[in-house]
């Protein structure tokens, strides 16, 4: 590790609040132990779930090095570690550190990357089109004919997961923001997209779908569009609520879903459906494969320096950004923090 500084900077948060919350620091390059390797970052993926943690909706200890995402290059290795070599381009997910130049990272969760994905693109689809690929193929496994309701599909997983659901022949009707945020659905595959600004998901749907409703809904948003979206399922259909951007959802009697028509009620995460080496290449490999087949487009709708993550989380909060939200990591600015 001689090529390597002693220390790098690094966006961490000290105490729970508003994007304001984010630092940039300079600590300490990390060393890796048994099983770890050393990830020169170049590009982190920007999401929910570290707004969730520096807000403290979700605990975490503090201080710590925000970002669950990122992609780069290995430039070193602990003992006991097979499934990467220094100079191999990798990328990872559910590792929380990547806001940073570099990054420890169990060397069995890294997947290593075709020439086809740049690590710009691999920072841009681990976390999210991972999410998609699980809840499209495992949660519920959508069939052919299957009908399906995909809220925020204008954001990250939204898209990714509207082009999957296609890709598995079901029915797909989304829910949008803006009238330009329900184009960009369309675009992905959506054959059927609500602005919810304007109009009613729920008559809207139950119009589309002749009364019938759908077998699974999707649901990011959650404390906004949770309870509504359980009369849009058609009986023994799942609600499937993997975020809570809107705000948690409050408290339920699970009565309602028996009278609802006997519904499923999940809350998945993605560390579930990656909890194996063999599980999350299978999943990585096959976002992989479509990528670089031109079968699947990743929409990087932001992009933002290192030193500047607290604007790509105003972005982020503030509904501004379509698709993927990533902090580039090379020729940045010089450090500066928000207060």
């Amino acid at each position: 590790m001689s090529d390597v500084p002693t220390t790098m900077r690094a966006v961490r948060v000290h105490e729970t609040g508003g994007a304001e919350a984010l630092r940039v620091e300079s600590i300490p390059v990390p060393r890796p132990r048994a099983g770890e390797a050393l990830v020169r970052v170049e590009a982190s993926g920007v999401n929910f779930v570290d707004v969730y943690k520096r807000s403290g909706l979700y605990e975490i200890p503090l201080p710590a090095t925000l970002g669950e995402e990122g992609a780069g290059t290995v430039v070193a290795t602990g003992p006991d570690v097979h499934e990467v070599v220094p100079g191999e381009r990798v990328a990872w997910a559910s590792v929380l550190g990547s806001y940073a130049e570099y990054a420890v990272v169990p060397a069995w969760k890294l997947v290593p990357l075709p020439p086809e994905v740049s690590v710009r693109v691999a920072a841009a689809v681990m976390l999210q089109g991972m999410t998609a690929h699980y809840l499209a193929t495992s949660t519920w496994p959508l069939r052919d004919g299957d009908r399906c309701l995909v809220h925020a599909a204008a954001g990250g997983v939204g898209l990714l997961l509207v082009q999957i659901a296609k890709r598995r022949g079901a029915w797909v009707v989304g829910t949008a923001g803006s009238d330009e945020k329900a184009a960009l659905a369309r675009a992905a595959g959506a054959d059927e997209v609500i602005v919810y600004t304007r109009d009613d998901f729920v008559a809207e749907v139950r119009r589309l779908t002749e009364q019938r409703g759908v077998q699974v809904v999707y649901d990011s948003v959650g404390r906004s569009t949770f309870l509504s979206g359980l009369d849009v399922l058609a009986p023994r259909g799942m609600m499937v609520l993997f975020g809570q951007s809107s705000g948690p959802v409050p408290p339920i009697d699970p009565q309602i879903l028996n009278r609802k028509g006997s519904l499923f009620l999940t809350r998945p995460t993605l560390g579930h459906y990656v909890a194996t080496r063999d599980e999350l290449l299978h999943r990585a490999r096959e976002l992989f494969a479509w990528i670089a087949a031109g079968e699947l487009q990743v929409r990087i709708g932001a992009e933002f320096p290192l030193a500047e993550a607290f604007e790509a989380h105003r972005a982020l909060e503030g509904r501004q950004t379509t698709g993927k939200v990533v902090l580039l990591h090379d020729s940045p600015p010089a450090p500066k923090n928000r207060s």
